[in-house]
């Protein structure tokens, strides 16, 4: 079974084209090495999966290339402990993380425009 069929079947993208992407820019490792879209995927396999923030590290379960309901798709894989540890400790150092604030305040008001061509027009 195609691996880029595997990870949207398994629910992991929304499309399969999606898929197939993901698998192009070196998002998926297989068994430690990178990935193509249509590398055969075979029942014990581990895949290390980076999707937006979080990396999910599974072990292949049941192959199946039909997308059906969220419960269905869990039961393809299996996460490892210390992959779904390391995801729960990335999302705490985010939440606690400062928000960054954007220190130039956006473009000038009116007010400002006129007093930056006052200061130009001194010069």
């Amino acid at each position: 079974m195609r691996i880029d069929k595997w990870l949207w079947a398994a629910r992991f993208f929304k499309t399969r084209s999606l898929a197939t992407q993901g698998v192009d820019a070196g998002h998926i490792d297989l068994n430690g090495d990178r990935a193509k879209p249509s590398k055969a995927l075979k029942l014990g396999d581990e895949l290390r999966i980076r999707v937006h923030h979080d990396t999910f590290v599974v072990h292949v379960k049941i192959l199946s290339d039909h997308r059906g309901p969220a419960s269905e798709a869990q039961t393809l894989y299996e996460e490892t402990a210390e992959s779904r540890a390391e995801r729960e400790r990335v999302r705490e150092m985010r939440r606690l993380a400062p928000t960054p604030v954007y220190e130039e305040g956006g473009r000038p008001t009116k007010r400002d425009r006129r007093d930056m061509a006052r200061v130009k027009r001194r010069y």
